[in-house]
């Protein structure tokens, strides 16, 4: 009697031909992208370094394609922009100690925004793990701790048998939802050392799906279906989920007004008569989701800026679906179904009653106007023409990377992303220069769109290192720069509540004689061209950086009053 745990998939005749037949020449580095390619990978992103030079050694016996940045976190920010617009684990490469503490803070990134990102970094030789102090060079008394925080799951090799099983665990983790970064280190010796084992060819992976209970799904569906003024907010998690069709379907035969978080962007028509945009950080919008008497939450935590910075207080009954456990009800009381998005929406969809609500686009209609009204007596237009403007120089389906400046906080709320998976920002974890980093990866993952990236005059200078990049693989990113003499929105900060800034005012370079010096065109523009130069350069192959000189200023906000 055969049961399917008996089952064994047979070697190929080729397949044991290069087992007992493997190429000579091979170390530890080869078994480490021979897993990699037999995974799916097809492009890897880091930096070389004196320990992990084994893994780069390798490389050029490989058929993987690598992009090499000039400093590890912006090669992080570079991979988290390649697995959200594939979906696919994006591997790292970084050496041991400066080279892998450097890609902290990009790795807060992604895992704060379900990015799967594989990063391998060399170790100490082996006889340096466990803490003692040897004097190796890069050495740290657990290097492996620096990252438990910070990352999914961590791998620790210290064999090279050891290098294919946990390199899959480690591509299975970043795969299963919600996505995320991981951690796998290998030390030096094992990297560098000629290896017997066969060829690695087999690397099928199986993440593991997050269906919803169906009990709970069975009792949202019954609340929904009941309600009298259903709302929906929609995060990061449908988008990651490729469910905004599903939402679309849900929110329509329900009859409820959605909004989408800013992680969220695009998860739901822009236009769309049921669609209450993205006005997060505005009262009306958080009175309307307070007076919910049902409110479904797919895919957020409702954190600091979904909830209006912790204002938000919901009245009504509150579902929540959400993969990740930690955020499950860790801001408010729910039905809380811990599930990924897609398969607990398709499961409401096949459950849940059709509702009738005729009002409803009229209530969207009026929160909507009330927003707008609120936002023109500020005397704000330059900003919304400038956002405005690149909104119409953009093509609708290229995607865009915002770094954290006040045009990208603009953007949150007031930029219609047209598609899901299109509009991206460094809010999950708030850091500096993310933007244009992270857009070279995404025009690394798709050259067939021109790739947006947003900074400010200060996150910029965090990413300038990295034109060499874009120019020595020729990636299509145009980088719009608003240069405003400064940290502008830390400026705003210090200045409401303290009268005057500190330390807010930079010295800075003429960034268009700097980027024409690494060969990458460069055009200074005003907010009456800036469409027309902003879409100019997108149209151009290859990298570009226009230059805003402008002061822009934030809407006021709400949650202060």
């Amino acid at each position: 009697m055969t049961h399917d745990h008996d089952l064994v998939l047979r070697p190929t005749a080729a397949q044991t031909e290069a087992a007992l037949n493997p190429p000579p020449g091979r170390n530890g580095g080869d078994l480490v992208v021979e897993t990699l390619a037999a995974l799916g990978a097809t492009t890897v992103f880091g930096l070389p370094g004196q320990h992990a030079l084994g893994v780069f050694d390798a490389l050029r016996r490989s058929d993987l394609r690598y992009i090499g940045l000039r400093v590890e976190n912006n090669a992080g920010f570079a991979a988290d922009a390649y697995g959200r617009i594939t979906g696919e684990a994006a591997p790292l490469l970084l050496s041991t100690g400066p080279g892998a503490l450097t890609s902290l803070a990009a790795l807060q990134e992604a895992r704060a925004a379900s990015a799967p990102v594989l990063a391998i970094s060399s170790q100490v030789p082996t006889a340096g793990l466990g803490g003692g102090r040897h004097g190796y060079l890069h050495e740290l008394p657990d290097q492996a701790a620096s990252f438990r925080g910070v990352v999914k799951s961590v791998h620790t090799v210290r064999t090279q048998s050891q290098i294919p099983s946990a390199i899959a665990e480690a591509w299975t983790s970043a795969l299963t939802v919600p996505h995320g970064p991981v951690w796998v280190e290998i030390p030096q010796d094992v990297l560098l050392a000629k290896t017997p084992i066969p060829v690695v060819t087999g690397g099928d992976t199986f993440p593991e799906e997050l269906p919803p209970r169906p009990e709970l799904t069975a009792v949202a569906a019954d609340l929904l279906s009941r309600a009298e003024r259903p709302a929906i907010i929609a995060g990061g998690g449908v988008v990651r989920a490729d469910a905004s069709k599903k939402l679309r379907q849900l929110a329509e035969r329900l009859q409820a007004p959605v909004v989408t978080t800013f992680g969220g962007k695009g998860a739901f028509p822009w236009t769309h008569p049921l669609s209450l945009q993205s006005w997060l950080e505005d009262r009306h919008t958080t009175d309307f989701l307070e007076d919910a008497d049902v409110l479904l939450v797919v895919g957020s935590g409702l954190g600091e800026l979904s909830s209006n910075y912790h204002t938000f207080q919901p009245r009504g009954r509150v579902i929540q679906i959400e993969a990740d456990l930690g955020k499950l009800e860790s801001n408010h009381p729910a039905l809380g179904i811990h599930a990924d998005a897609r398969l607990a929406l398709q499961a409401l969809l096949e459950t849940v009653g059709e509702r009738t609500d005729p009002a409803a686009p009229e209530r969207v209609r009026e929160v909507l106007a009330k927003v707008r009204e609120r936002i023109a007596s500020q005397e704000l237009t330059l900003e919304q023409d400038v956002l405005a403007a690149v909104r119409k120089a953009l093509p609708p389906g290229a995607p865009s990377f915002w770094d954290m400046t006040i045009l990208a906080y603009w953007a949150w709320s007031a930029f219609d992303a047209k598609a899901p998976n299109t509009m991206h920002s460094a809010q999950g974890a708030g850091g500096l220069g993310y933007g244009f980093p992270a857009a070279l990866g995404a025009a690394a993952a798709d050259p067939t769109h021109p790739v947006l990236a947003v900074s400010g005059d200060g996150g910029a200078l965090y990413s300038i290192a990295e034109l060499a990049t874009a120019r020595q693989y020729d990636l299509n990113v145009t980088w719009l720069i608003v240069d405003d003499g400064g940290y502008g929105i830390l400026r705003e900060y210090m200045t409401d509540a303290f009268g005057e800034p500190t330390a807010t005012e930079l010295t800075r370079p003429d960034y268009v004689a700097l980027a024409e010096s690494f060969g990458v065109p460069g055009v200074r523009t005003s907010p009456e061209t800036l469409e027309a130069d902003l879409a100019k350069a997108l149209a151009a192959p290859g990298p570009s950086v226009v230059v805003l000189p402008a002061v822009l200023r934030m809407f006021a906000p709400t949650h202060l009053d």
